[in-house]
């Protein structure tokens, strides 16, 4: 009788990594550096897992998970929202490191989630690029923040911070297109993205870095895989509000901007926008209306490989 199939899941922290497997066997921890994931790299490959899971942690999971996929490894980063909505159907309640672990290493065995495509290394430098770009702007803005509430001997040196960080993302910018142009895909990618009015680098940038998937599935799928597609919130004689849920926050921020932007200066867009808010829609409604349709309009460039004209959107 073969043995049963392993499924491993991986809690992350900032200090630790803890491994659990299904079947249950004793949960184990590695610190979460580099030598803490070259033993975990090492322990898990005896293992021959059919599947190893991380839950996204907000980049904490990055150096674990880049380790495994090198390693050739089968390995997933989920949605926590998953998770947790596991953890509810099999009424778990308590949590601790190692019982998150444990659940992580069920969740693969049960769900099973589809392993996509790895990254390259390529790919890899520009989504940190990317990330760390996002970072500094956040950055930036923490420090007007402060700046407006500051004692007055504080603000020089707040402007002085500002400044250099608004430098900072200005190298980013350059290693950016740097990056993207080096690729030829990319570049054409970019070339096809920026042909919308309203999608400029830093957009077009965070799409090819974060949603490869653009173009590749059906207008439904790739709304729903980005966050944009508003869900029923019916029952019986009830019928709630349609809203948008979970999906990849990083992209629906950045294309929040591109449709604000577009609302403005893209044609079809801005007629779009207008005619929800004069059939009454709020302003919030009506521009999360013109993202998703952004989002549709920019899936069918790059799969038809054309640039944008008006017709499109229509």
């Amino acid at each position: 009788m073969s043995a049963s199939p392993i499924f491993v899941g991986i809690d992350v922290s900032q200090q630790e990594l803890v491994i659990a497997q299904h079947p249950h066997v004793t949960a184990w921890t590695v610190a979460n550096d580099t030598r803490g994931i070259e033993q975990l790299v090492d322990r898990v490959r005896d293992l021959a897992p059919v599947l190893i899971v991380l839950e996204a942690t907000g980049g904490l999971e990055i150096a674990a998970f880049a380790s495994l996929t090198e390693a050739q490894l089968p390995v997933q980063v989920v949605n926590p929202t998953r998770v947790r909505g596991f953890a509810t159907a099999v009424g778990s309640q308590a949590k601790t490191d190692t019982i998150d672990a444990q659940l992580l290493a069920d969740f693969a065995q049960a769900i099973r989630p589809q392993l996509r495509p790895h990254n390259d290394p390529a790919t890899l430098e520009l989504q940190a690029l990317v990330t760390r770009r996002r970072q500094i702007l956040d950055m930036i803005a923490a420090e007007e923040h402060r700046l407006q509430r500051s004692h007055r001997s504080m603000q020089p040196d707040i402007r002085a911070h500002i400044a250099w960080l608004r430098q900072r993302v200005k190298g980013l910018d350059d290693d950016i297109s740097r990056t993207i142009r080096s690729q030829p895909l990319w570049r054409a990618k970019q070339d096809l993205l920026m042909s919308v009015k309203g999608v400029g680098p830093a957009v077009s940038a965070a799409l090819i870095a974060h949603l490869p998937e653009l173009g590749s599935l059906t207008h439904k799928k790739i709304a729903t895989l980005v966050g944009v597609a508003p869900f029923n919130r019916d029952s019986g004689k009830s019928h709630g509000k349609r809203t948008i849920r979970a999906g990849r926050s990083t992209i629906r921020s950045a294309l929040y901007m591109a449709a604000l932007v577009a609302t403005r200066y893209n044609p079809a867009i801005r007629t779009f926008y207008g005619r929800l808010r004069t059939a009454g829609k709020p302003p919030k409604v009506a521009l999360t209306a013109c993202l998703h349709k952004l989002l549709i309009v920019l899936n069918a460039i790059v799969r038809d490989n054309v640039t944008w004209r008006p017709t499109l959107d229509n």
